[in-house]
């Protein structure tokens, strides 16, 4: 019975050892495209930036969503340097921040695409001609506001959430899954799959109906029609909502589910191939930067006038 028992465990040891060995590689392989390609994307970005309207609100925006994006590109060295080594060296509070921000960065990121969505929805719909505010002080104090809630409500919570009911090595990193086991984690979980999902299908619905609208109205070739080829910035955000979002949230149902299940002793990590799905979303920038030369980049700048 024992050497059945040390057989299971040695089988068990090299199975993991061979998910490391499958994933680790795809994990590199995915943070360093976010790395190289977010870093141009944003350096890209700033110096367009300097050329938009300051008192718009997308320009705000844009700014927010360069900023968010920038933090988290000081974390992803980390994270790869963890993947190649296949070892944390850092303190184990530092691995919680790293962990954290990777789901402020996706949270943030889809409250900024959410927002320039639906301004573009109220210019389109003729509701507004343009959103804009009425003092550079206003978009600062704005942008502030916005960051001082997420960091007193998002960084604390996941803070104290994060590492504290289970043992854990510390050797190893991203790694806080057993805090899954509480109720109150649990419904948190739910209740932000179930905002996200609902947001996300009430966008989409939202732009394939303009697109749709815009289409029946336009006359001839939709692509010699600026206010089309305008229109298909707002495809970009809601792409990346799509295929960079969603994916790990509807995993993160089964996953919540059957986190404590024996049978599945790597969820874990395919629970990290689907976060770090949403790390791609640090390309939009350099995508709507590309898009913009094919399209043309009055149409880009046009978005700052919202």
């Amino acid at each position: 019975m024992t050497k059945e028992n040390g057989t299971l465990f040695n089988t068990s040891i090299q199975l993991i050892d061979s998910y490391d060995a499958i994933w680790n590689p795809v994990l590199v392989t995915i943070y360093t495209v976010v790395f190289f390609g977010g870093i141009c994307g944003v350096i890209r970005m700033l110096f367009l930036l300097m050329k938009m309207n300051a008192l718009s609100v997308t320009t705000t925006v844009t700014i927010n969503l360069v900023v968010i994006h920038s933090l988290f590109l000081v974390t992803v060295p980390f994270r790869l340097y963890y993947y190649i080594k296949d070892e944390w060296i850092f303190e184990p509070v530092f691995c919680k921040l790293v962990s954290i921000m990777i789901h402020l960065h996706m949270y943030l990121a889809f409250l900024f695409y959410m927002i320039v969505l639906l301004i573009r929805c109220l210019i389109f719909f003729q509701w507004k001609d343009k959103i804009e505010f009425y003092r550079n002080l206003h978009a600062v104090a704005t942008s502030a506001a916005v960051w001082f809630l997420a960091l007193v409500t998002v960084v604390p919570v996941m803070y104290v959430w994060y590492g504290q009911t289970g043992e854990y090595n510390h050797n190893k990193c991203f790694d806080f899954h057993k805090e899954l086991k509480d109720d109150a984690v649990k419904a948190v979980n739910y209740a932000l799959i179930g905002v996200m999902i609902t947001l996300t299908c009430a966008l989409v619905g939202l732009q394939v109906f303009m697109l749709v609208k815009l289409v029946k109205k336009l006359s001839g070739s939709v692509w010699s029609h600026q206010e089309f080829r305008a229109q298909l910035k707002s495809v970009v955000f809601v792409c990346v909502i799509v295929f960079c979002f969603l994916p790990h949230h509807f995993f993160r149902i089964y996953y919540v589910q059957h986190v404590d299940d024996k049978r599945y002793p790597r969820l874990a990590v395919y629970n990290e191939v689907c976060l770090s799905i949403t790390a791609i979303s640090c390309l939009d920038l350099f995508f709507l930067v590309i898009s913009g030369r094919e399209i043309g980049m009055p149409n880009l700048m046009a978005l700052s006038c919202c």
